[in-house]
Order: C-alpha cells, then sequence, then structure tokens
C-alpha cells in the first residue's frame, strides 16, 4: 500500500502543471491548482515513505511493461526513503513559496512552463530512486535532466540565463553518456540491467574499478562533486529561487543518491575507492567555500555553498567505504550515517536559504550583495529565518547542520591511531579539513547577515521594504523548524539511518552496530537544548536592560561607539560601512593562489581625482580557465573543416558514398573473400 501512495503522489506531482496550461496565462486559478495538487502529492509521498520508514521493510514491484526483453522492477528500502522524502517536502514547499514570490500575474510570460516543469522535476526524481533497473533508471534521469533545464532557463530572454541552461545541459548529457556506459558495462559482465548486488565471481577488480570510476563521473556531474561541478554555480545563479532551492536541496542528491546506490551494489572495494572518495570530498569543500567567500552575487555564493556541502556527504561516503574495504563496522556506521543526514540536512537549511534569498531579491531587484544592507528593520522575520538557515549551514550548534557533521567528525577521530597505512594517514587528516572548512562559512554567512541584514542601506530598494507575504514566510519557517527539530532531538533519525545502512551494506548489515552505541546522539540533544535555554536567558537579559535603561532616562544617542572619525554620518553612511567585499578582502588574498582573483584598482593622476572605484571579481577557475579555452581551441580546429562544405548537392553525396564504401569495407569480410578468390 504504501508504495502505492509513492507512485500515486509522483503522478499527482507530474500532472500539477498540466491544468495551467489551459487557463489564461493572467489568472492565478492555474496556480493554485498546480499549488495544491503539488502539496496534495507532497503530503500523500511523505505519508508513504514514513510508513515504509516505520516499517523498516524494503518493498519491490514490477511494472506490467517491458523493455528489451524483461520486467521494469521498482525498489523501495532505506536508501530510497532517506532520498524520498527530502524531495516531497521540498516539492511541497516550493510550490507554496512560488505563490508569493513567482506569482502568475506578474510572470504571464513564463509562469505556465515553470510550474509545469517544477512538477515534473520531482516526479522524475521520484522515478529515479525507486528504479530497480537501469532502463527505467535513465528515463526518469532524462526526464529530470530536461525539466531541470528548462526551469534554469525559465527567463530565456536574458543572455546569461540561456547561457548558464545551456552549459548545464551539455554537462548533464556528458554525465548521461557517462551513465550508458556504465550500465552497459555492468549489463555485460552481470546479464542482466537489473540494479542488484553483484556477485564477486561476476565482476573483477579491474572491471569494478571501471565501474566505479564512471559512476563517480557520471553521478559526481550531477552531484557536483569538484572539479565537475562546472554547471552549478551559473544555473543556481540564474533559475528562479524556489527553483535553485530545489536544485541545490534537492537535486544535487540524486546524485549522491546514484552514488551510494552504485557503491553499495559493487562487492569487496579496495580502500583506494574510499580514500578517493575522502580526497574529492575534500577538495569540493574546502575550495567551495573558499569560492563562495569571494562572491558578490548572493545565489552564486549559495551556490558554491552547496558544493561544499557535497563535499561534506561525499567525505562521510569514503569513510564508509573504507570501512567496508578494511572491516571496521563502526567507520561503515557513523560514516554513512553522517552522509545520509547531510543528506536531509543540506536540503532543509539550504532551501531555507535560497528562500530567503528570493525574498530579499524580489525587494531589491538585484543579487548583488554590496547594494543591499539594513533589510533587517523591514524585513525582521525574513533576516531571524535567514540567520537561522546560516547558522545551520555553519555546522554550529544546536542546529542539525551540527549533528551530521560531528557524525563524520566521529569517524574521522575513531581512524586516528589505527595501523593501516597512507590510507588512514589521509582519512585522519579529514578531520582538520572538515573544520577549516567550517570556520571559513562561518566567516562567509557573517559576511553575508552582516552585508544584507544589517548596517544601512547601500541602493535604493527596487520595490518597498516589507515583510514577505505569508506563502513565502511559512515554508521558510517549517524548514527552520525542521532544522531546529533534527538538532534538538537527532535521536529521531537514529532508526531510519540504521535501516538505511542495514540496506546498504548488504548482508553484513545485520552485524553493524547500532548508531546510538556509537555517538552519544542524547548528549547532542542534551547539549543542545541547554545552549537553547541559555541564549533565551541571555536575549531576555540584553532586552530587560535596554528598557531599565530606557526608564532610567538614558539616552542611547549620548552614548557612542567607536565610529572611526564619522560621528553619526548619515549621509555617507552607505560609504562609511564596510562591503562585502571589503569583509572578505583578507580571506580572499589568502587564497588568492586557487581563487586568482581579478581586481580593477583606481589610478589617481591629479590632486582632486574624479570619483573612482575599486573592484575585484573570481572567476570559476575549472570552467574559464580550463574548460571554456580549451573548447574554444577545439571550435578553432574544427573551423578549419569547413573548407569542405560548398555548397553543393553533388558533393556532399559524393561524401555520403565515400562514407558508405568505408563502412561497408570495414563490416564486410574483403580480406577473407580475397584469400578464397586468390586459393582458388
Amino acid at each position: 500500500m504504501a508504495d502505492r501512495l509513492i507512485l500515486v503522489a509522483a503522478g499527482l506531482l507530474a500532472l500539477s502543471g498540466a491544468p495551467g496550461l489551459f487557463v489564461d496565462r493572467r489568472s492565478m486559478s492555474g496556480q493554485w491548482i498546480a499549488t495544491i495538487l503539488a502539496v496534495l502529492g507532497a503530503a500523500i509521498g511523505l505519508a508513504g515513505s514514513l510508513a515504509i520508514a516505520s516499517a523498516g521493510e524494503s518493498i519491490e514491484r514490477s511494472i506490467l511493461w517491458s523493455v528489451l526483453g524483461q520486467e521494469l522492477l521498482l525498489r523501495i528500502d532505506g536508501v530510497a526513503v532517506v532520498f524520498l522524502l527530502p524531495v516531497f517536502l521540498m516539492a511541497g514547499m516550493g510550490s507554496i513559496f512560488g505563490m508569493g514570490y513567482w506569482a502568475q500575474t506578474e510572470h504571464a510570460a513564463n509562469g505556465r512552463k515553470l510550474r509545469l516543469f517544477y512538477g515534473l522535476l520531482p516526479a522524475s526524481m521520484v522515478l529515479v530512486i525507486v528504479a530497480q533497473d537501469a532502463i527505467l533508471f535513465l528515463f526518469a534521469w532524462e526526464v529530470m535532466a530536461l525539466s531541470a533545464f528548462f526551469l534554469v532557463t525559465t527567463e530565456d530572454e536574458e543572455a546569461r540565463v540561456r547561457r548558464a541552461g545551456w552549459i548545464y545541459l551539455v554537462a548533464t548529457h556528458i554525465g548521461t553518456l557517462v551513465l550508458f556506459a556504465l550500465f552497459a558495462t555492468i549489463r555485460h559482465f552481470t546479464g542482466s540491467f537489473a540494479l542488484a548486488p553483484i556477485a564477486e565471481d561476476s565482476i573483477g577488480l579491474g572491471t569494478a574499478t571501471v565501474v566505479f570510476v564512471l559512476a563517480l563521473i557520471g553521478f559526481g556531474l550531477k552531484a557536483g562533486v569538484m572539479p565537475l561541478h562546472v554547471w552549478l554555480p551559473s544555473a543556481h545563479a540564474n533559475a528562479p529561487s524556489h527553483v535553485s532551492a530545489v536544485l541545490s536541496g534537492v537535486l544535487l542528491k540524486i546524485g549522491i543518491y546514484g552514488l551510494v546506490r552504485v557503491c553499495g551494489l559493487l562487492p569487496n572495494p579496495p580502500a583506494s575507492w574510499g580514500v578517493a572518495l575522502l580526497a574529492l570530498g575534500a577538495i569540493s569543500a574546502v575550495i567551495g567555500v573558499a569560492f563562495a567567500l569571494a562572491q558578490h552575487d548572493l545565489k552564486r555564493l549559495l551556490a558554491y555553498h552547496s558544493i561544499e556541502n557535497i563535499g561534506i556527504i561525499v567525505m562521510g561516503l569514503g569513510l564508509a567505504m573504507i570501512g567496508r574495504s578494511m572491516d571496521r563496522p563502526e567507520w561503515i556506521v557513523l560514516g554513512l550515517a553522517g552522509a545520509l543526514l547531510h543528506v536531509w540536512n543540506h536540503a532543509l537549511f539550504k532551501s531555507l536559504l535560497f528562500f530567503g534569498a528570493g525574498s530579499v531579491i524580489k525587494v531589491m531587484g538585484t543579487h548583488e550583495i554590496d547594494r543591499m544592507g539594513g533589510l533587517a528593520r523591514g524585513m525582521p522575520q525574513t533576516a531571524l529565518l535567514f540567520t537561522v538557515g546560516a547558522v545551520a549551514i555553519c555546522g554550529l550548534p544546536p542546529l542539525n547542520g551540527f549533528v551530521s557533521e560531528f557524525l563524520v567528525y566521529l569517524g574521522l577521530f575513531s581512524t586516528v591511531g589505527i595501523g593501516g597505512g597512507p590510507s588512514l594517514m589521509g582519512a585522519a587528516l579529514g578531520a582538520p579539513i572538515l573544520a577549516i572548512t567550517g570556520a571559513l562559512a562561518l566567516a562567509c554567512f557573517v559576511k553575508v547577515v552582516g552585508a544584507v541584514f544589517l548596517g544601512s542601506p547601500r541602493t535604493i530598494p527596487q520595490n518597498p521594504v516589507r515583510e514577505s507575504p505569508a506563502s513565502m514566510l511559512v515554508p521558510m519557517f517549517v524548514l527552520a523548524a525542521c532544522c531546529l527539530g533534527l538538532g534538538l532531538a537527532p535521536m529521531l533519525a537514529a532508526p531510519l539511518l540504521q535501516h538505511a545502512i542495514g540496506d546498504w551494506a548488504g548482508s553484513a548489515g545485520a552485524t553493524l552496530p547500532s548508531l546510538s552505541s556509537l555517538a552519544p546522539l542524547g548528549w547532542v540533544s542534551v547539549i543542545n537544548v541547554g545552549l537553547i535555554i541559555i541564549s533565551v536567558v541571555v536575549f531576555i537579559g540584553v532586552i530587560g536592560l535596554a528598557r531599565r535603561g530606557a526608564v532610567s532616562g538614558v539616552d542611547e544617542r549620548r552614548v557612542g561607539t567607536w565610529d572611526c572619525g564619522f560621528a553619526y554620518p548619515a549621509p555617507a553612511a552607505p560609504r562609511v560601512q564596510y562591503t562585502a567585499s571589503s569583509f572578505a578582502q583578507m580571506l580572499v588574498g589568502m587564497l588568492s593562489f586557487v581563487l586568482r582573483p581579478r581586481e580593477h584598482r583606481p589610478h589617481l593622476h591629479a590632486q582632486f581625482p574624479h570619483a573612482v572605484g575599486f573592484k575585484s571579481h573570481v572567476d570559476d577557475v575549472v570552467l574559464e580557465g580550463w574548460i571554456l579555452p580549451a573548447m574554444r581551441g577545439i571550435e578553432r580546429w574544427f573551423l578549419r573543416l569547413r573548407v569542405l562544405q560548398h555548397g553543393r548537392v553533388q558533393l556532399y553525396v559524393l561524401y555520403v558514398l565515400v562514407v558508405l564504401i568505408l563502412m561497408f569495407l570495414v563490416t564486410f569480410p574483403v580480406y577473407e573473400l580475397v584469400l578464397r578468390l586468390i586459393s582458388r
């Protein structure tokens, strides 16, 4: 029954945007229908997923449709449920948020298209997760890829949006081609397209390594693992904010799902696989947060933080793979539990942050952080909710990001002092790398919160600064409550995580230790609750002192602070306060060997020069420094072949004839035929 609920939910999501196509483009009725169907589908899907999770079982079902002589299979186990929950939650929350953020009356040109593909995207992701054979998996994968493309290019009248969409489309189809090679290899050696555990005697270590590398490339492109992340920053930055929330919070995790699933199917993984995952995860985490720190575009900054958090998830998976190869069950449990819990956590706080960014951008009319400021006065609830997401993404207690990173820390620290050669030495180095990542993330979000919500306005907003409507605030409050709930009661997630880890480990799952015995989740809950109580007491005390000062007649305007030589600089306030660029300048300079910043400094030529400015910009090193120059070189080389095109049909027919002759000579046994003639 529960599996049918999930399929019904996917169907409702897929059809949610269709009725709006037959309604007037300036009417809100189509959007209301789409939102109701999406929320209903999300609620049914959550109910079905939670029912399977509470039962602790796995469900398999075949579809009455065969392709290439075999039935299409579905399977919903613990691993699938972990990824289904955020898909359904974000599909519902994003649809509600879109009512206020992307109203049909304000976006008559593209609103219907957005809602059509906004429903198809989560539906196809559900089908990818529950697919048990490669054919159905690839079919759903392609629908997912195309849906995301049309969502990224919602505002396709703008050149930057089209460029971001084409980069994404090329990257995702390269990944799809790699997945074709992956599943073809598995089919060749196992004789089946089924995504089932591979027997040890059916595949050698060399072939298994090829399968692992193909999975890492194909799924790593979708997940945004560095250096395969090239499509991610521009796609997230140019899509509507509630689309960015789904792309970052959910779509990237489908790449993680594929990687987790294939790694669980391969037998006897060597330690080098886990070390490779751990290294790629560490690179993604550190460099991703470094690039985020250097960004001026609010949504592009959040996009690079997605790369950072994907790196943390991959680090946890790498630790679990090392545990499998070295027969250390505690590393499997801690690593995979941290990775899977961070899948949830990142979906929650990153979607919350993108919703908050969308609220700010809707008011300001710009993505540029340096043009914002002082928004907390007019948008206090948005500022508070965005700050909650910022604290969570930095991995600080008492919120959920701390718990999942804590599990990964425990697993990495448990490798210290264990004999095992360079592999375990590299695993132990993951802990300080994770700490550096957290410190840089904290500096980055201090910059963001300070520059966007505090201080004085730097420019005149496009719209009046007022709080977002309820349709935008309610999803943000729900996500913030989930962040707080998982931080205060992480033990509630332990049974589902244990079920997923057992399903991933296969036959060894029954002998794995429990997560509760390895991680003091109860104490984490007590500490987090204590921090909440202390914070509330301190806040009440500060408010009380402020009111007591007001009652006693103390004029706060007479109590000056350090003002750097400017007393009450009201007219010059926007210019004398720190910008996001100046705040991060020192750290960006320290990381310049990676970031390669480009600075445009002013040149002063007189005693009283005209107004000048300072600008800095950080390009994506992989895309702008490596891939695009290589593509331009290939383009120049192919341009030389234009001499073959003369516009004559007869010449083109000759080309076709030559190619056919060559194909005939290659496929027909000409050599054997000549030998027979000579022998006669």
